[in-house]
């Protein structure tokens, strides 16, 4: 089986819909049975509508988690009921944390979650780092900065505690499992202009809580494998976190979305 794996597509950074259209149109061309997309689609007033629109370009599975992009312009629970409604009436689109474990051949299964970087690594809270997630997300408008920091915290260990629930499950049905979520795991896995993030930047741009998930369960069974596919941080990179546990990170460009790699599967 053959998966095309995007991320940060970033979609309302396009103007038109036939660019949509014409890069979805590059998807199909590589042949791949199915799609990922690792979040930041578009935006809470445009996701419904970016992700029909390349449903209906495209054909053939999608299966998505969202990224903070996605909440821009709403709240992260009313996004995500949005598109859990979506996925359960659409013939193509998944949102994976609604579809549990999925299937991608006799070896290989696939779990995955939104996740959220989580403000726990490098200075914490007492980083400096100001994102638009603070202003342009309803769970954080009005909040103070300690305020901020439990709500990431919060959302970071909600990720980790599905990954804890349907990872060995994953693990007991496949020898190889595909983590698709959208915050890079690990400090090691969270790249920024070719290198590891800085202090300030860790604490935004990686979630520890869902990373010591994915170890305490993997560490349970050497013998199977783990591959993770993420984003966020817009910079491509590949850590190797323990034998059988591999983390890829994406790259983005605004406005020009791109294929970041077609994964055969088995």
């Amino acid at each position: 089986m053959k998966l095309a794996w995007l991320t940060d597509l970033h979609l309302d950074c396009v103007d038109r819909d036939e660019d949509v259209v014409a890069f979805c149109n590059q998807v199909a061309a590589t042949g791949a049975d199915a799609v990922l997309i690792g979040g930041d689609v578009a935006l809470a007033t445009t996701i419904e509508r970016s992700l029909t629109l390349i449903e209906s370009a495209l054909e053939r599975p999608i299966y998505f988690v969202l990224g903070n992009h996605d909440f821009y312009g709403g709240s992260i629970a009313g996004v995500r009921d949005a598109v859990r409604a979506l996925s359960r009436r659409s013939r193509w689109l998944r949102w994976l944390p609604d579809a549990g474990c999925v299937p991608l051949g006799d070896r290989t299964g696939l779990v995955g979650h939104d996740s959220y970087a989580d403000g726990r690594l490098g200075h914490g809270a007492r980083s400096e780092l100001m994102l638009n997630d603070f202003f342009c997300i309803e769970d954080f408008q009005g909040k103070t900065p300690s305020e901020w920091y439990e709500r990431l915290a919060a959302l970071g260990d909600e990720a980790a505690a599905y990954f804890r629930e349907t990872l060995p499950t994953a693990l007991d049905r496949y020898e190889h499992v595909v983590v698709l979520t959208h915050v890079p795991p690990f400090r090691e896995a969270c790249w920024h202009l070719g290198r590891i993030s800085d202090d300030e930047g860790l604490p935004l741009f990686a979630c520890k809580a869902v990373g010591e998930a994915l170890v305490e369960v993997m560490q349970r069974r050497p013998d199977r494998r783990a591959t993770v596919l993420c984003g966020h941080t817009h910079s491509p990179g590949v850590a190797q976190i323990l034998p059988t546990l591999e983390v890829r990170t994406g790259h983005a460009r605004y406005g020009a979305p791109c294929i970041q790699d077609v994964i055969e599967v088995d």
